[in-house]
């Protein structure tokens, strides 16, 4: 009886290790140089190369890659289930409606600038027969992987066109109140965490039309590198714009000179509802990466079933390991911090040396 128990438990393994080859094993692509998971993956190595090399300048974390995965989120988020229940409509999501609807969508208020890179995109979308969909998250995926410390983001494939433009007004803007983008991100299915998870992205961020009189501001010290600098230099104490003539709506004053600092995030950092998951991205990089990585899967997706979908992220270039570590800018020491979590202490960072910060444009 002992001998045919083990058995018959061998031939379970033998089977499992049989399925788990099964579903491990790769397929030569054409090019002859890399493998795939699957054969559809396949053409997606030379989209990667061309990206690389014509949008990305040889793979910088510059304003390609900012706009790129700003785009991610524009298209995406253009979602409202609500919205769709009450008017008996469809679509929406990470479906590419904003490159093929562009002179509706760009013309929203909340997209403004964004015409830009969609016109520099659409012909390499054309040049390889991707949908819009697709290429949009692909480019995102690839651009953010030319920047130091950032997770290796997810890309699925098979996205199909959209059919109609997302509606106006679903994507949050600078001046909304916290309730309000709480809220937007909710009937899209986000938790406030999540939210605060994808503002991760402001670290490899800069404004361009918040205020068009300095183009290209960034929103931390460090824009080239995907660290936690952005959930720290947030909450140094600064000057809140009421949106008149004493500044621009949607600007809070930094007190970093020549960095700009977004209302939104200066609320979001401070509100209770989200102020202690800020916080804890301050000093935990592995968290902070693991978390948007979560948070961009779902929202690479919205509108799609992932089981629709093919996963191709072996396409997407491993990034470069992070070159920063977390630290109060020169010039500044920990009572410029406005704690704004009362349940746990802040944490001791490094103050660096040296003359008061100053933030060069990107």
């Amino acid at each position: 009886m002992a001998f045919k128990t083990l058995a018959s438990l061998l031939a379970v393994v033998g089977t499992l290790q049989l399925a788990n080859a099964a579903a491990t094993r790769k397929v030569v692509c054409p090019d002859g140089v890399h493998t795939a998971s699957n054969a559809v993956c396949c053409p997606l190595f030379a989209v990667v190369d061309d990206l690389q090399k014509n949008l990305f300048d040889g793979g910088e974390c510059g304003e390609e890659t900012h706009e790129s995965l700003r785009l991610t989120f524009h298209d995406a988020i253009g979602l409202s289930p609500a919205l769709a229940r009450q008017h008996k409509f469809g679509g929406g999501g990470a479906d590419g409606s904003i490159m093929i609807f562009d002179t509706i969508e760009t013309a929203f208020h909340a997209n403004g600038g964004i015409d830009e890179i969609v016109n520099v995109q659409k012909p390499f979308a054309a040049k390889h027969n991707m949908t819009a969909g697709d290429f949009i998250q692909l480019a995102g995926a690839v651009g953010f992987s030319n920047c130091a410390g950032a997770p290796r983001l997810e890309y699925l494939h098979g996205r199909p066109n959209a059919v109609a433009a997302s509606p106006d007004l679903l994507v949050p803007e600078p001046f909304d109140s916290v309730t309000k983008i709480l809220a937007r991100f909710a009937d899209a299915g986000f938790t406030p965490d999540e939210v605060v998870a994808l503002l991760a992205s402001h670290s490899v961020a800069a404004a361009d039309h918040v205020d068009p009189s300095i183009p290209g501001t960034p929103f931390d010290s460090t824009a080239s590198s995907f660290d936690s600098q952005v959930f720290i230099e947030v909450l140094l104490r600064g000057t809140l714009f009421p949106g008149n003539s004493t500044g621009n709506q949607g600007e809070a004053k930094s007190p970093l000179q020549g960095e700009i600092r977004l209302q939104s995030d200066h609320d979001l950092a401070r509100d209770p509802r989200t102020a202690c998951e800020w916080q804890s991205f301050v000093d935990n990089q592995s968290k902070m990466q693991s978390a948007f990585k979560a948070a961009m899967s779902k929202l690479a997706i919205l509108g799609h079933n992932r089981h629709d979908l093919v996963d191709c992220s072996e396409v997407i270039p491993v990034p470069p390991r992070a070159n920063s570590k977390a630290h109060i800018p020169a010039g500044l020491s920990r009572h410029d911090i406005e704690q704004s979590c009362y349940f746990r202490p802040f944490p001791v960072l490094p103050v660096d040396a040296g003359p008061a910060t100053s933030v060069h444009p990107v």
